[in-house]
């Protein structure tokens, strides 16, 4: 081997093995799949091995293909864990950690989380900001807070991030609605083309329902209500307004106490 991979190679090839698809891993690095496909073939090369077999049904990795994502992962864990230390040592330590959230983040996970911190370092102090994800990236971007929380389907341009924890859209309804007594799920297209309560847009819970559905090639319905936050949306459900996809973080005690039906989408899981 004349030289080791570059990077951005072996996050190609992690992200395949993530998707299943070359096409969507390239979607996710923002290049054209023709890109994506000659550096895969260049990093092919380059270490003297197949690492990828193209099918029509997708991408799937050989057994050397999984020998390498697996070395690949620990690189880029050690080239973040590197960047990261790197930046602490460039900053000094003030006491004072200024957090950006999204609602659903900032009501269902942060304040635990802060528990958490405070507990190992007493004399830190928080500062929260709580908004929409589209505002946690700009302010995040513009460096006027130290770390920001999403709840997002995607990875956000021109930010460092890392998943932290998982959620899933949910469609929900009230016990006695039409879908709420169907046997069978509900076709993406019916949900589709209904208009449901929805958060405003620039929310992490807007955009991964628009991105679910572009998926299947299908356009959200304009909203039957626009709310400014989960918990407003899941009062609306409640009162009978209607149906709403929905952070399963926000209505999991409704569900669980049978207040609110969830209502399966034929063919589709929301995460």
């Amino acid at each position: 081997m004349t030289a080791p991979p570059d990077v951005e190679s072996l996050r190609l090839l992690v992200l395949v093995a993530e998707h299943g698809s070359l096409t969507a891993a390239a979607a996710e690095l923002r290049v054209s799949q023709p890109s994506a496909s000659k550096r895969l073939s260049r990093l092919e090369r380059r270490l003297g091995l197949r690492l990828v077999d193209r099918t029509r049904r997708g991408s799937a990795l050989t057994p050397a293909g999984l020998l390498v994502t697996g070395w690949a992962r620990r690189v880029l864990d050690d080239l973040t864990a590197l960047t990261d230390g790197a930046e602490a040592l460039r900053r000094e330590r003030t006491g004072r950690l200024t957090v950006a959230a999204s609602l659903t983040v900032a009501e269902h996970l942060l304040p635990a989380w802060i528990g958490d911190l405070r507990r190992d370092d007493p004399g830190l102090h928080v500062g929260m900001q709580v908004t929409n994800s589209a505002r946690v990236c700009e302010l995040a971007r513009n460096g006027d807070v130290d770390i920001g929380f999403i709840e997002s389907p995607g990875r956000p341009t021109g930010l460092r991030s890392r998943a932290v924890a998982g959620d899933r859209l949910v469609l929900v309804a009230p016990p006695g609605h039409r879908w709420a007594r169907r046997a069978r799920p509900v076709p993406p297209a019916e949900v589709a083309a209904t208009p449901l309560i929805s958060r405003e847009a620039g929310s992490g819970t807007r955009e991964a329902a628009v991105r679910a559905m572009a998926a299947r090639d299908l356009e959200l319905a304009p909203p039957l209500l626009e709310l400014g936050s989960g918990t407003a949306v899941r009062n609306a459900v409640a009162a009978g307004a209607g149906p709403a996809l929905i952070s399963e973080l926000v209505v999991g005690p409704d569900l669980a106490a049978g207040t609110l039906a969830e209502i399966p989408i034929e063919g589709m899981a929301l995460r």
